[in-house]
């Protein structure tokens, strides 16, 4: 099962950065289960009715909605005013009041919806929005997670963000594979199996290789990888490999562009070599044996 990871959450940020920014949540309704909720449902409730969404943005695999105190939102919020990208926070008017953070899990999707629309079997939220929409959770395994904060901080480092020298700092003396080093969200937060795995490819290192053995050459060109796929993917929608869609419902296009994951016997598509696939700490890693050393 995919989890989404950094491209596939910040697609789905930045399109509900796009649809709801300025709008006012003026309800909520939560569902019985209860594994859905981090934070008491009262607390959800509470934090969540009655404020405007002052912006949306990833932060590592956690969709955050910044709220404030506000007036109630016109139908209509014009795009100009609407944050262009989930990192890029326009500047407040009022102090923020809370944020509410979503963790899509495994099969968690944050959608919105015109309130005709039939509600999902496995909709475990629905805030209703004063233009009208209703901004819905939908979950069927129940790995995603709602909470509310103030001042909520990922752990690790973004990887859009760091420069090269605290990132090869990163790995210094790791005796673990390159491959859980990428995957430690304490380290890394947002890169998961699939860009691991793209930007390993890229950079020409062996999944399996410990982190310390990298040198000063491998190190920038694990960097410049991630960066590259990180940003095709984000541009590309994400990867649909399988439930994933964003938040206007569509699939992502990166998964025609992956080079090694899920290609397992298939050929290289610079060398011709057979794809191989090897279990490391209990995940599927995917390499080019004669491309990546």
């Amino acid at each position: 099962m995919f989890m989404p990871e950094l491209p596939e959450v910040e697609t789905i940020a930045r399109g509900l950065a796009d649809r709801v920014t300025g709008d006012v949540i003026e309800s909520v309704w939560l569902g019985s289960k209860p594994e859905p909720l981090k934070s008491a449902a009262s607390e959800i409730v509470a934090a969540l009715e009655s404020k405007r969404i002052a912006g949306v943005r990833r932060v590592g695999k956690h969709i955050v909605f910044d709220l404030e105190n506000g007036q109630r939102a016109s139908s209509a919020v014009p795009r100009k005013s609407r944050a262009k990208s989930s990192n890029t926070l326009a500047t407040m008017p009022d102090p923020l009041s809370a944020q509410w953070i979503v963790h899509l899990g495994m099969t968690g999707r944050m959608l919105v919806c015109n309130p005709n629309q039939p509600t999902e079997k496995h909709t475990h939220a629905i805030a209703r929005l004063a233009s009208g929409r209703e901004l819905r959770f939908v979950d069927p395994r129940r790995f995603g997670r709602l909470s509310v904060a103030h001042g909520f901080e990922a752990v690790g480092s973004e990887p859009l963000e760091v420069e090269l020298e605290p990132f090869i700092k990163l790995f210094r003396g790791r005796k673990t594979s390159i491959k859980s080093a990428l995957l430690n969200q304490k380290l890394l937060r947002g890169v998961g199996n699939i860009y691991a795995d793209e930007s390993l490819f890229r950079a020409g290192i062996r999944p399996r290789r410990r982190a310390a053995s990298l040198t000063r050459k491998d190190l920038p060109r694990l960097y410049a990888a991630i960066q590259e796929v990180l940003k095709e993917a984000i541009e590309l929608g994400g990867s649909s490999v399988s439930n994933y869609v964003d938040a206007d419902g569509e699939e992502g296009f990166f998964q025609l562009k992956h080079r090694v994951y899920g290609r397992q016997g298939k050929p290289c598509l610079v060398c011709k070599s057979p794809i191989k696939r090897v279990v490391i700490a209990g995940r599927s890693s995917h390499y080019c044996p004669k491309c990546q050393k």
